[in-house]
């Protein structure tokens, strides 16, 4: 099959939607498919066999200067007019402005391919695509990782005043993701918990969704040659984000360093000066206390590798790459009881201990329990390894999403 693969931001560092872009399109390439990535900036890490063709944006948030404003030059048409006036007015334009261009890009191409596959952008123009493709045959698969519905309660809930004004405006695209989702014909997500929220929260029909779980490298992410270092706890958080629960582990983790010798690595890039920084300061644990980030499938491999635990505190997720790479490293993990994790984990406890999302003292115990007992920690390493290796893998991902496409395009042969 030929595929068109659509990300409006695809880099690996930026979060899960780009490590799936990169793994997907290789394992599909691996399986004889053709893949092309359409894709705005930050653009992905692709691996040899899978083409690349730019969308590109203003790149409005791009490092060092997010939220910037555009020379007038630089403004191309009528969408980066959108684009630019939509984040003036305290909007996120991407996955409308993506959605518009991509669907420009293909309008002459799509004879080019055999299925066009979103990776939730669910913007307007993938409503037009589907048009284009239904008169072409051609279908439009869509992948909602999860309903960004969870992160938008989360984050007013954590806010106040002008704040949360604004976050209702940056949330406005929701409504336009719940338009298109509900039109879609192929829904492809990660976990059922995932699906039951799409279903409830985007109002989408269940029976339009199909789940394939996430995968994990397990040749990159394997268990350490090296001794782990002690005391160390290593979490990750892509985005500096309330959903994430790291100010419950910093809570937790205050805890712990007050009764042992600890040290705590996050996976995460904080905004400088915002509640994370100031949490870490007013709680005095800084100097115990790591941040990293941009790192390496074999760097961060390398450092789950380390730990001898490995903690996802999140209130919500849509599935946890984080926690399938863990596991694959032989790292015990203790992960909040909070969306997929329990799907991922798995409820026995065998693979990693879950607690009660947002509760930093039962967060410290179970931490505290696994840190204590090494025993206990060599056999969830062990099983989550298992785990990892017969549940999750990025090959299983590809053909269970190859064997969608072959029945989208099948149904619209029809």
């Amino acid at each position: 099959m030929r595929v068109a693969l659509l990300s409006y931001r695809s880099k690996p560092h930026c979060g899960g939607q780009g490590v799936y872009v990169r793994h997907l399109s290789r394992e599909l390439a691996a399986l004889g498919h053709t893949v092309e990535v359409f894709s705005g900036q930050p653009y992905p890490e692709l691996d040899p066999g899978v083409a690349l063709t730019p969308v590109p944006s203003l790149d409005l948030y791009r490092e060092p200067d997010p939220f910037r404003t555009p020379r007038l030059a630089e403004l191309r048409d009528a969408v980066d007019a959108l684009e630019v006036a939509t984040m003036w007015t305290a909007g996120f334009p991407e996955p409308l402005t993506f959605s518009l261009r991509a669907a420009k890009a293909l309008r002459r191409r799509l004879a080019d391919f055999d299925v066009v596959h979103d990776n939730q952008t669910l913007g307007y123009g993938m409503l037009a695509l589907q048009r284009q493709g239904r008169a072409a045959g051609i279908p439009l698969v869509t992948t909602i990782h999860h309903p960004i519905t969870f992160d938008r309660r989360v984050e007013l809930a954590a806010a106040s005043g002008m704040r949360r004004l604004t976050l209702r405006r940056w949330y406005g695209f929701l409504a336009m993701q719940g338009r298109v989702a509900r039109r879609n014909r192929h829904i492809l997500t990660v976990s059922e918990s995932s699906a039951r929220d799409i279903a409830t929260d985007f109002r989408v029909d269940p029976a339009r969704i199909t789940v394939v779980p996430l995968g994990a490298d397990t040749e990159v992410f394997t268990p350490p040659q090296a001794p782990r270092v002690p005391g160390r706890i290593v979490a990750m958080a892509s985005a500096d984000s309330p959903m994430k629960g790291v100010p419950t582990l910093l809570e937790a983790f205050a805890k712990l360093r007050t009764e042992r010798d600890v040290e705590l690595v996050l996976v995460s890039r904080p905004t400088p000066g915002g509640p994370t920084e100031r949490l870490v300061e007013s709680l005095a644990v800084g100097d115990s206390v790591r941040f990293v980030h941009g790192l390496s499938d074999h760097d961060l491999a390398g450092l789950l590798g380390s730990a001898e635990v490995a903690c996802v505190p999140s209130l919500y997720e849509g599935f946890s790459l984080p926690a399938v790479e863990a596991m694959a490293c032989g790292t015990p993990l203790v992960a909040s009881r909070a969306g997929a994790l329990p799907e991922v984990v798995g409820e026995d406890g065998s693979c990693g201990q879950l607690v009660a999302p947002g509760d930093a003292e039962q967060l410290a115990g179970a931490l505290a329990v696994l840190l204590d007992d090494p025993d206990r920690r060599r056999r969830m390493g062990e099983a989550g390894r298992q785990r990892a290796v017969q549940r999750f893998s990025w090959s299983a991902v590809a053909r269970g999403t190859a064997d969608l496409y072959a029945r989208a395009i099948a149904e619209a042969a029809c």
